[in-house]
């Protein structure tokens, strides 16, 4: 009788054991499972310029929509300058830029390549009724201070309050280049504005205001501003691309000589038709069109 009770324990221990091991093995697969899922799901890091911000943006947006294994890290914005170094210091694979290296960044680390033009805009907030060109006679009288008042350009009674960026920025090189003059010092009470959106965001809350920001950001948005012509040349995509309208900035990108795959894939994307029509109809010239 022993014989068999002893059986029957042995019996019992081995289908226990058994089990134990089966259910350690299958949550050891699931574990497994779980791990190669998340590794699959690959970062490219991305940031920039606050005056390339939109264009990286959609791009990533559009890339990530159509591979789902892309996880796109937007990082905070900044200036060029900054961008870059985060590349060569691995903090993100990808920086967008509004202009081309300098002879001190360019140590062989990291590529540069022409993405897209985007055309600079002045506009006034919509209370500013009455004008809708501007010379560059009266540019030069607005942004110097010498001009006042939007009632001598044939605007409202109301003081002109103009709205800046610093003369290092990309969006006051091109005004200052054919319009304005190196030499030319800005209005006593301009407000300065160190990144664009702030430039953006003040124009749509300041009535009388007049700044210069990205044409395809007021396109895109659709924005409820005055967009001007300067010297009777509209600001549209088809005079950007003729030449006609000359007040551009470069959109590049920034990145490892030696990127990953994936960020690879990302910037194959970005320079691909597709790509170049996910600009155009967002108010970009792409390079690949130039």
């Amino acid at each position: 009788m022993w014989v068999i009770n002893l059986m029957k324990r042995s019996l019992l221990f081995t289908i226990t054991f058994g089990l134990a091991a089966l259910l350690g093995t299958t949550s050891c697969t699931s574990n497994n499972a779980t791990q190669t899922e998340v590794k699959t799901q690959e970062e490219i890091k991305l940031g920039g310029s606050s005056s390339t911000h939109t264009a990286i943006k959609l791009l990533g947006d559009a890339y990530a929509a159509q591979n789902q294994n892309a996880k796109l890290t937007f990082l905070p914005r900044g200036q060029s300058g900054s961008g870059i170094a985060g590349v060569k210091q691995e903090l993100r694979d990808i920086a967008g830029v509004s202009r081309k290296l300098k002879p001190e960044e360019d140590d062989g680390s990291v590529n540069y390549k022409l993405l897209a033009t985007d055309g600079l805009v002045v506009a006034t907030h919509p209370s500013v009724e009455g004008i809708s060109n501007l010379t560059t006679k009266q540019l030069k009288a607005i942004y110097s201070g010498s001009v006042t008042n939007w009632q001598e350009l044939g605007g409202p009674n109301n003081e002109i309050i103009v709205l800046d960026r610093p003369e290092d920025e990309s969006a006051t090189k091109p005004l200052r280049t054919p319009y304005l003059g190196k030499e030319l010092k800005n209005a006593p009470k301009a407000a300065i504005m160190r990144y664009e959106p702030e430039l953006i965001n003040a124009l749509q809350n300041t009535p009388y205001s007049v700044g210069t920001f990205s044409l395809a950001y007021a396109m895109y948005n659709k924005l409820p501003v005055n967009r001007l012509s300067l010297n009777n040349i509209e600001p549209t995509l088809l005079n950007i691309k003729s030449g006609r309208y000359s007040m551009v900035r470069s959109i590049g990108v920034v990145w490892n000589k030696k990127p990953s795959e994936i960020t690879q894939k990302y910037l194959d994307f970005a320079f691909s038709k597709k790509g170049a029509e996910i600009l155009n109809n967002s108010g970009f010239v792409p390079s690949t069109e130039k």
